[in-house]
């Protein structure tokens, strides 16, 4: 078999692609590769160990002969035989000489963020992504080329975020696993250094559901915070939507005695009708219309503060975050005998009743039936608030 004999440069013509970038050893020299890339790119690297005992790979010029990639790789082992970094080396020459070439992190990550985050990500991906660039990674290597950067720096910058911040490192990984792989799609770089990166932090699957004195006490901590925050934690509450959704709320996506959230706002990229109970509309009327958004455009950048603000006022009230709330909700619904499958669709939810083939075929909107819910939750809401029975709402004819 051919991976017991000498590579040759007809051998080499003859690797085929996989779905993922792969690495044949030449068994005639020591440390050479063979990288062929999904796209059947085919280029040279030389793997080693340095002085320390570190893995290092020195990716070889374009373009060569198999004899030219072996005799580099000879000269590069002897350097590592001397106590020389072949691969820093090369770094520090380029350094030295001012060369910093097109292919710097800074250039890539906007046009990553223009031809991808923007195109194929929702708009709080979007955020994520450029603050992931602009607080972390551009300050660690923005002048630095993407040739440059290997899977060392990628767990050194993750570790030094992960010390005070385990979760946005957790974040960080995620987003340079994307930009890496993004190169690595359009030949840039050869390889996606982030590969074999594991998260630095363990993340707990959260399973906190805020109870009825606690639901209380977060109605009654958004009346003392008022404005647009107060509004925004209550429409939290009685909607049982996602913070973005909420937050992002458009004059023209309140359309009579519903929100029609359209589908480049949704996490499953599918239009959503959200029928209106009377105290989320008298919430919604009671706003002042400043500008496009319902809220005012600048609360969709201050969660923390939103947050900050409710725990002042919370009392000794266990951890808990903003998304807990849209948990509570689907449980205080079913605890009060909403079915499971109206709250699935009032959640815009698609891995419950209404995966595979029975959300396929199920065509019925339940919208009756979603907006009975969402007024039964209200009164729910408003009775454990007030200590009185919720008065008997008339419904409006939709």
């Amino acid at each position: 078999m051919m991976a017991n004999r000498t590579l040759t440069d007809i051998a080499i013509q003859n690797l085929k692609p996989r779905a993922k970038r792969y690495e044949k050893p030449d068994p005639g020299a020591r440390g050479l590769r063979v990288v062929v890339q999904p796209t059947g790119r085919k280029s040279f690297a030389v793997r080693y160990r340095n002085a320390a005992g570190r893995a290092r790979k020195l990716t070889l010029p374009a373009g060569i002969t198999l004899a030219a990639a072996r005799k580099l790789a000879a000269d590069a082992l002897l350097e590592v035989a001397q106590g020389r970094d072949p691969g820093s080396a090369k770094r520090d020459a380029r350094r030295s000489a001012g060369v910093r070439g097109d292919d710097t992190v800074e250039r890539l990550a906007a046009e990553f963020i223009e031809k991808h985050a923007k195109r194929h990500t929702r708009p709080s991906s979007i955020r994520a992504t450029e603050g992931a660039f602009r607080n972390i990674i551009l300050p660690a290597w923005g002048c630095r080329t993407v040739h440059e950067i290997e899977r060392r720096d990628v767990i050194e910058l993750l570790d030094g975020v992960a010390e005070d911040r385990p979760i946005l490192a957790n974040r960080t990984r995620a987003v340079l696993s994307r930009f890496f792989a993004w190169l690595a799609e359009r030949d840039i770089i050869t390889a996606s250094p982030s590969v074999g990166v594991k998260p630095p932090s363990a993340e707990v699957v959260r399973d906190r559901v805020l109870d009825d004195a606690e639901l209380r006490r977060l109605w009654l901590a958004s009346d003392a915070v008022g404005g647009n925050a107060g509004a925004y934690t209550k429409l939290l509450i009685l909607t049982g939507q996602r913070r973005s959704e909420v937050a992002g709320l458009r004059w023209n996506e309140v359309d009579g005695d519903v929100l029609a959230l359209p589908a480049e706002r949704m996490k499953g990229r599918q239009a959503h009708i959200v029928p209106l109970s009377t105290q989320t509309a008298d919430i919604i009327a009671a706003q002042t219309e400043i500008d496009d958004f319902v809220l005012g455009s600048a609360l969709r950048w201050h969660f923390h503060h939103v947050k900050q603000a409710l725990d002042i006022h919370m009392g000794n009230t266990p951890k808990w975050v903003i998304h807990d709330i849209r948990r509570s909700v689907a449980s205080g619904m079913a605890k009060i005998g909403i079915a499971v499958p109206v709250i699935e669709k009032i959640l815009a939810h698609k891995s419950g009743t209404f995966r595979g083939i029975v959300g396929t075929y199920q065509r019925h909107s339940f919208l009756p039936e979603m907006a009975t819910a969402m007024q039964k939750w209200a009164d729910h809401v408003e009775q454990l608030v007030s200590g009185k029975p919720a008065k008997v709402v008339k419904f409006r004819k939709r």
